[in-house]
């Protein structure tokens, strides 16, 4: 191994040591679909920046000890440590020879490596895979960027990678992380449960998900949530793309998160822009949406269609990856409590894995979301805060109704905000049920 500089020596080993020594935190447990881990291959655990990876990397390890292990065979390390400026991948191997120095010998057990924010070091993934080679290991690592970790392992860890998204809190971890009981039977509860738990989903829907604001009041959680929209432009986009036109880019993201579920067209955007006296060219457009995308500060929806070329000249639906997030933008003044409604069932679809388009129909009717499970289930969503007006029901009905004829094998389901926004007639194909019972189901 070649020389490492003195004080990185120092900081690696007082790191490591302090993971291996320390107790680990206590926070509110995430539930996450589907696996965790994956015999022989590394976990990436990406998401937005605040929302959470840390706090899972260490509910992994907590889950690690609780299965009987000792608390050495799970090591971690963060390399946003502003000591670490400058650390290689050539460094990494103190890393090993610290470890086997400090872990007292014992049975041949995996040692499970966490490494958060681990694409900060050049050439990590050649590193990772070695370790995975030659050791006896688990290996989780994190990052804010899904096509940067996509990338990475495509190239240098051949498919030998699983990924897991961390999204911030959902319903329930927000229920469980303020000490409220989360209903077993959501579909029996008592008057008084469902208008208290009816309140609570819609306050929800306003804090938004973001572990550090659910206690805030409303003028510090903007400004916190302000300031991590700021950090994921300048340091996942801006930094990382080497972005010159941040103007255009920060015009981009106030239409984007200030419209959240609106449909998004790169050239009537660029028509805007270009009206305006600023300059920024199409491919720009699309390149910016992808970094923004990539850093998962938006969720985009493609429309429904077997062309390439229709999904391509259709415009999109964006999404903010949390309601919190869209007041800081909106400047209508309104409630906007179906457009937060609309966000977090996109994001709770997501948090599922599952398979999400919007659909239009020829006649022009459209419903929110078209989604696909791994064994093949489709189901169409539609979503309205209050659908009890009859016009407004014969409305979203009617587009559900015209989108089941293209897809007549998938489920007809309507939500809405609360149990009295349910229409009080549907036909029988249809369910609807309020958006809070679905999200804890």
């Amino acid at each position: 191994m070649e020389s490492v500089p003195a004080q990185l020596r120092q900081v690696l080993s007082e790191l490591l040591s302090e993971s291996l020594r320390n107790p680990l935190p206590a926070h509110t447990p995430r539930r996450v679909s589907g696996r965790t881990r994956f015999s022989g291959k590394v976990t990436a655990v990406v998401g937005m920046r605040r929302a959470g990876k840390t706090t899972f990397l260490h509910q992994l390890r907590r889950e690690r000890t609780l299965e009987g292990e000792a608390p050495f065979h799970a090591p971690y390390l963060s390399f946003e440590d502003d000591r670490l400026t400058g650390l290689e991948t050539r460094h990494l191997d103190l890393l090993l020879n610290e470890y086997d120095r400090l872990a007292p010998p014992g049975p041949d057990t995996a040692t499970m490596w966490c490494f958060d924010e681990v694409h900060l070091v050049p050439g990590w993934e050649r590193f990772v895979r070695r370790l995975l080679d030659t050791r006896n290991v688990e290996v989780f690592v994190s990052g804010s960027s899904a096509a940067l970790l996509s990338r990475e392992i495509a190239t240098a860890l051949r498919g030998r990678a699983w990924q897991v998204l961390i999204h911030p809190f959902s319903f329930e971890e927000a229920l469980l992380h303020q000490g409220v009981a989360v209903p077993v039977e959501t579909e029996r509860l008592a008057r008084e449960e469902r208008v208290h738990l009816e309140r609570v989903f819609s306050a929800w829907l306003g804090t938004g998900g973001f572990p550090e604001a659910q206690s805030l009041d409303a003028l510090s959680r903007q400004q916190l949530l302000r300031d991590y929209v700021d950090v994921a432009i300048l340091r996942d986009v801006v930094e990382r793309h080497s972005v010159s036109n941040v103007t255009g880019l920060r015009w981009l993201v106030r239409q984007l998160l200030g419209n959240a579920g609106g449909l998004f067209s790169v050239e009537k955007f660029h028509a805007v822009v270009k009206s305006q006296g600023l300059a920024i060219a199409r491919d720009t457009v699309h390149r910016f949406l992808g970094y923004l995308e990539d850093c998962f500060l938006v969720r985009v929806v493609w429309m429904e269609s077997g062309s390439e070329r229709q999904r391509m000249v259709n415009p999109r639906k964006v999404y903010p990856v949390d309601t919190g997030l869209i007041p800081l933008f909106d400047r209508t003044g309104r409630a906007n409590v179906g457009h937060a409604l609309e966000t977090a069932v996109l994001v709770e679809l997501e948090r599922r894995r599952l398979d999400v388009t919007y659909v239009r129909t020829r006649k022009g009717y459209e419903v929110d979301f078209l989604v696909r499970s791994a064994d093949g289930r489709r189901e169409l969503i539609q979503v309205c805060a209050d659908a009890s007006d009859p016009v407004t029901a014969e409305r979203e009905v009617r587009a559900l109704e015209a989108a089941g004829e293209t897809f007549p094998d998938a489920r007809k389901l309507l939500l809405t905000l609360h149990r009295d926004g349910i229409p009080p007639e549907l036909p029988n194909d249809v369910v609807a049920k309020p958006a809070y019972i679905w999200v804890l189901e």
